[in-house]
């Protein structure tokens, strides 16, 4: 009898030192995002756009404590996002810097910090789904995740929705300035209902979403707004009306979440009158994984997916689909729900989606 016995290749050590090197670097980074998150949430950032200080001047201008301020600003000094000049002991934000760190439009970055702060705390409850299946509920992430996504869409929508986006889809904009009636599945804050509704006064914007605090803050917003012309239901889109039917149906970055996606299309899709069209902006990327490696967005996109779009669905005995499906599956999935005619586009400003443009077959 003979012994089959196998040798492992020798380490390569340079690559083991480039990796490890690598490795800490990222690491870093995600620290530095956890201190980003508190510039940004504490004013510290908005302060240091407003003009260099000191840690005590800027500690001052935001209303904060100087030994927080201090130890944080080093560690943004130290990042190569703030600059430091030990002369004079004063901080600055480089107005390169400033523009992808603070202000109201689409541009501002800081926005993303949260969001990885707020994913950061569930990673035990997914990693126990790892273990026993399910997922961890969408309630569990809220009411933080209704502030958390209304900051990353507030300034795209500010900056491009009307102007940017509408456009992209054919005749729907002067179908809305003629009056029209529209739906948004998965609204969220309402945000995007009331620029529309605000923009175009002859037609009828109704926003559904599950979340009761959601749908509060987007009456309140509407209100503000004097918006007369939009409505909020708490609704699960499963059981979205079909009678009357809507000329125009919304849905941005709504359907890779739900527990059905498929059903939730093809409600859509009953719900739309004759010649009316579904307007789904979602992520850009392929549904094929190595055609996502040279995507520098991918890791993060994927790690959102396995930290909420993917788990929020597997708790409630979803689809799972996750927010990499990709352009190949949501086009088959469009198809499969009765629309024949799907035209894809870059969304200005936003390099994390693509709007579908869907009318039925």
């Amino acid at each position: 009898m003979t012994t089959e016995t196998t040798t492992s290749d020798p380490l390569d050590e340079a690559r083991v030192e480039r990796f490890a090197e690598r490795l800490l670097a990222t690491i870093t980074d995600g620290v530095v995002t956890l201190m980003i998150d508190l510039a940004h949430r504490t004013g510290l950032l908005e302060a240091l756009a407003a003009g260099p200080g000191t840690s005590q001047q800027l500690a001052t201008r935001a209303g904060l404590v100087e030994r927080y301020v201090r130890e944080c600003l080093a560690a943004l000094v130290t990042a190569r996002i703030v600059d430091h000049d030990p002369a004079t002991g004063r901080y600055a934000l480089p107005p390169e810097h400033a523009v992808c760190l603070t202000g109201p439009g689409s541009l501002n970055l800081a926005p993303f910090s949260r969001a990885a702060s707020l994913l950061a705390t569930h990673v035990p409850g997914v990693a126990r789904a790892f273990r026993e299946g399910g997922g961890v509920p969408y309630e569990a992430f809220r009411p933080e995740f209704t502030e958390v996504m209304d900051g990353l869409s507030r300034g795209l929508f500010d900056d491009q929705l009307v102007d940017g986006i509408l456009p992209l889809a054919g005749d729907l904009v002067d179908r809305l300035a003629a009056g029209t009636r529209v739906a948004d599945v998965g609204c969220g804050t309402g945000h995007a209902v009331a620029l529309m509704a605000r923009a175009f006064p002859r037609s009828t914007f109704v926003g559904y979403d599950l979340a009761e605090d959601a749908i509060a803050a987007a009456r309140a917003e509407a209100a503000q707004r004097g918006v007369g012309n939009a409505a909020f239901e708490v609704l699960d889109v499963l059981r979205l009306p079909t009678d009357p039917p809507f000329d125009a149906v919304f849905a941005f970055d709504a359907i890779h979440d739900q527990a059905d996606p498929a059903g939730v299309l093809a409600r859509i899709r009953a719900a739309l009158a004759p010649g009316g069209v579904f307007v789904m902006l979602d992520t850009k990327g392929s549904s094929v994984l190595e055609e996502n490696l040279d995507n520098p967005l991918a890791p993060l996109l994927y790690g959102i997916s396995t930290l909420h779009c993917m788990t929020v669905s597997l708790a409630r005995g979803g689809a799972g689909l996750g927010t990499m499906w990709g352009e190949q599956l949501a086009r088959r999935m469009l198809t499969d729900a009765g629309f024949g005619q799907v035209a894809v586009h870059d969304v200005p400003d936003d390099p994390f989606d693509v709007l579908y443009v869907a009318r039925p077959a």
